[in-house]
């Protein structure tokens, strides 16, 4: 083979979208990615995992994680290797000992980590509604997109085991959760020469995502507004399990926040049916799992993903979230919450993701403490 080509496995189909070896994103920014992300949840555990595998062909990264709360305690197992998107069969997703088999596509995907750091599972997910394409995402820093995502969600169920330090958790029943994939571009690796400083700079991030699963559909929310209550993303839809959607508007969202903090207590979603009638979703947030304390998303000081850590690198980190230095990180990122709740008569369970940082005049927040 030609050392120059990048002509590599996948392009014996017929699924190229431009005229480019598959190997080759179309753009070349370095922030070009491919992920997935899963949570495990049940109304009967206080046990929460997330988890999921990228891919950074332009940073010739890939890597994985998987991380599960327990009490006040936080374990996340990391993984990442290097990637060659020439040679490499990315419709066999896998990093080291953790692997994504896609065994129907949008509809039962199988997680796999193999024994890595005293943490192992084997899961099958299956979809309970059909997927949620979502608006597009795009954020700037002045002209520059720093944030140019397509992404869809789907709600399901788990099977299977998990094993943590030698203690073994069945995973069926009532476990469910959430899971997406998105791609495009968003912050990945080494962080980049800021050049000009922003001007002004910034004075806050607030973010909302909120997928939630009953018997009879599912509703996905998310939303993302700037310090004045500008809203640059704004997405609510919900699925019927007889194939319906249905777009629900501009939600109206009240939170409750713990006196004195920004952790969500409890909060009502007003959302809108296309026929005009109101649909309130009253959501409970449980337990918490920052994603930027050993997760590796916006704001973790140990680990990001797309940074290069070298071939076949592993680590394990355990937090103990009252450690002074380790609860001073926590408000400074975006929390996973399993959540419960209601929709008129109808209950259900599933996913509370918000991250509120800096001022949020709709909230009240003035400035990056907690004062209102």
């Amino acid at each position: 083979m030609n050392v120059n080509s990048m002509i590599g496995p996948m392009d014996e189909f017929p699924i190229h979208q431009a005229p480019l070896p598959l190997a080759r994103p179309t753009s070349s920014d370095r922030n070009f990615y491919d992920r997935c992300y899963f949570n495990a949840m049940s109304p009967s555990s206080d046990l929460v995992l997330i988890t999921g595998l990228g891919y950074y062909p332009n940073l010739g990264v890939k890597d994985a994680y998987a991380m599960v709360r327990r009490g006040n305690e936080q374990t996340a197992v990391q993984l990442s290797d290097a990637f060659n998107p020439v040679g490499e069969n990315r419709f066999a997703q896998q990093v080291l000992g953790y692997r994504v088999e896609v065994t129907e596509p949008l509809h039962r995907v199988r997680l796999i980590l193999e024994a890595t750091e005293g943490f192992a599972f084997d899961l099958v997910w299956n979809g309970s509604f059909d997927v949620v394409q979502e608006q597009r995402h795009l954020l700037y820093s002045g002209v520059k997109p720093i944030l140019d995502a397509q992404r869809f969600a789907q709600l399901g169920s788990w099977t299977g085991d998990l094993e943590i330090d030698g203690r073994w958790i069945r995973v069926d029943g009532d476990w469910m959760g959430s899971r997406d994939r998105s791609w495009g571009i968003r912050p990945s690796g080494e962080a980049e020469p800021v050049g000009r400083p922003q001007d002004p700079p910034m004075e806050g991030f607030w973010w909302l995502y909120v997928p939630i699963r009953f018997d009879e559909f599912s509703i996905v929310v998310i939303l993302q507004e700037e310090p004045n209550g500008f809203r640059t993303l704004n997405d609510a839809t919900r699925v019927w399990r007889d194939g319906r959607v249905e777009q629900l508007g501009w939600p109206r969202i009240e939170i409750d926040y713990a006196p004195g903090t920004r952790q969500p207590i409890g909060a009502r979603l007003n959302c809108t049916a296309p026929d005009g009638s109101p649909v309130l979703v009253e959501v409970e947030p449980h337990v918490g799992v920052p994603l930027h304390v050993g997760g590796g998303y916006g704001g973790d000081a140990d680990w990001g993903h797309g940074r290069w850590m070298g071939e076949k690198w592993t680590r394990r980190m355990t937090y103990d979230l009252t450690d002074p230095e380790v609860a001073g990180r926590i408000p400074f990122g975006v929390i996973d919450h399993s959540a419960s709740a209601t929709c008129g008569d109808a209950r259900g369970f599933g996913l509370f993701e918000h991250g509120s940082m800096g001022r949020h005049d709709p909230t009240g927040f003035k400035d990056w403490s907690n004062d209102r």
